[in-house]
Parts: structure tokens; sequence; C-alpha cells
């Protein structure tokens, strides 16, 4: 993998996906600090764009930083502003899944010059000061209710709701973030145990990372068009409350991708890829 140097020292790796020509997109992972590998290779999405797909300090083969407290996510901005000048790019089309899409709104609030189009995959809301609560994810939660699987995700998801879950609940409501509880599915949330930076996660959303009055007041300004793409069955970001962020943005396509849960590249390749290369032409 190609890396480059944050200006801490921290040695930062990325892959690049697809030979296509034009302007790459790049690509942050969620988690937050998960491996990159999570991705794959978006459905086929570089078939027709390039993707630069970053790992995160500290996670997949990126350094770990000598300060503890990088990891925040408004730090993390620095890593992806000099990444793009690393790849030579005046402007980037951004695409951030999950948590990754804090750091990208982030980014854009500080840098919204450098950025050509965003999108906004299944994306978490915590930096624009949008919660979500337990009654938001039980309208998900209900649309499950004819799934094999659902008496034992949905008791492990009220014994969380509760603030009493164990380990094992967390590892019951997996099959809710998946539109098909699949053997591809099943591969996919394995590998996640051994993705993640729990430390570091720790870190990235803690106090200091977030100053939700200014990230609106910079995203109602951005003059930039934005695609948020919801999984209808996501509990993890429910569809309700990413119309909610989408209203934020000027400019924003906001699109429910049918039978899809928070990693709708799974479910539904086609309609992802088709959905994400209409939007950034």
């Amino acid at each position: 993998m190609p890396t480059l140097i944050a200006p801490d020292g921290t040695e930062l790796a990325y892959r690049v996906l697809g030979e296509g020509a034009g302007t790459p997109v790049v690509c942050l992972p969620g988690g937050p600090m998960r491996d990159s590998v999570y991705l794959g290779d978006l459905g086929g999405l570089p078939a027709h764009r390039r993707l630069i797909v970053a790992d995160q300090r500290g996670a997949g083969l990126s350094a770990t930083p000598e300060d503890p407290a990088s990891y925040r996510c408004d730090r993390l901005v620095g890593d992806v502003e000099v990444l793009r000048e690393h790849l030579g790019l005046d402007r980037m089309d951004l695409l951030a899944h999950s948590a990754a899409a804090n750091l990208a709104v982030r980014y854009a609030e500080q840098y919204p010059h450098r950025v050509g189009r965003l999108v906004l995959i299944t994306p978490g809301t915590s930096a624009v000061g949008l919660e979500v609560n337990g009654d938001d994810r039980r309208e998900v939660v209900r649309l499950r209710r004819d799934e094999p699987w659902f008496a034992a995700a949905s008791a492990a998801f009220d014994a969380i709701d509760a603030g009493e879950a164990t380990a094992a609940d967390w590892v019951t409501i997996a099959p809710f973030l998946y539109g098909r509880w699949d053997e591809t599915a099943q591969a996919h949330r394995a590998g996640e145990e051994t993705q993640w930076n729990a430390a570091a996660a720790e870190v990235f959303g803690s106090e200091g990372a977030f100053d939700p009055g200014a990230t609106r007041a910079a995203s109602a300004a951005l003059d930039t068009q934005v695609l948020v793409l919801a999984g209808e069955f996501d509990l993890a970001s429910p569809p309700h409350v990413l119309a909610r962020f989408a209203a934020l943005f000027p400019r924003a396509e906001f699109v429910v991708q049918p039978g899809a849960g928070h990693y709708p590249w799974l479910d539904d390749a086609d309609r992802f890829v088709s959905t994400t290369v209409r939007f950034l032409g």
C-alpha cells in the first residue's frame, strides 16, 4: 500500500482501487477507526471511478500515532487534508461511510473549497447534533418482524435499549445491520472482530470532537452537491433520521436503498453502484 506522512510524523496508508481516468474518489471508512478492508470494493465501484481508500491513523495499515488524542474526529481532519495535498488534487470527491461521515462534514466545514461532491453512506450524525434514540431504532426493528432470527435479535435490542446488555447481545443484534442475514453478511460481521481499534474509537467522539452549531452553519452554507444514502433496514442510521440530516444541506439528494442495511453495497451492489455513479457523474 502507498503511504504518506502526516504533519505529526504518523505514517498513513491508503489503497488505490481501479484504474479509471479522471479525478479519483477519496473514501473514508467508518467504525469509527476500522480497517478499511471491510469496505471491500464498494460493490464494484472501482469499475467506474478510481478509489483512494484511506486507513485512518491507528487502523488498518496506518501507523499508531504517538499522541492518542489525535484520534479525535476534529483532529483527523488534518489527515484528510494532507492526503488531498499528497494526491495533488485541487478539489476532491469525498465518500464517507457510517461514523466517517462525521469526519467528512467536519472536513467540509474547514475546507469547503476543497470538496467537489460529497457522498455520505448510511452516515453517522453526531457532528451535527442529531442523535439516534431507542424509539428511532425501534421503527426499523419492527420492519424485520418476519425474519427467522427476529425474536432473539429483538430481545437483544430490548436489553441494549434498557441499558442491560451483555456482550452476547451486541453479537445477536448483528442481523439488524444487514439487508439479508446470509453467508456474505455473516462473514462480513465475523471479520469485524479483528478490524477495529477499540481504544481509538473511544477517543474519536470524545469531548471537543464535535461542534454541532458550527458544523450545521457550515453545512447550510456548503455550495456543493451532497448525496445522503440510507438503508431501509439500517438500525444504526435509521432513514427518518437521515432525512433530517440531508435537510441540513442546501444541495442534498436523499436516497433510501430498499432492502438495505448499514452496508448497502453488500445488499444490492448494482443498485448501490448505479446510485453512486449517477450522483458522481
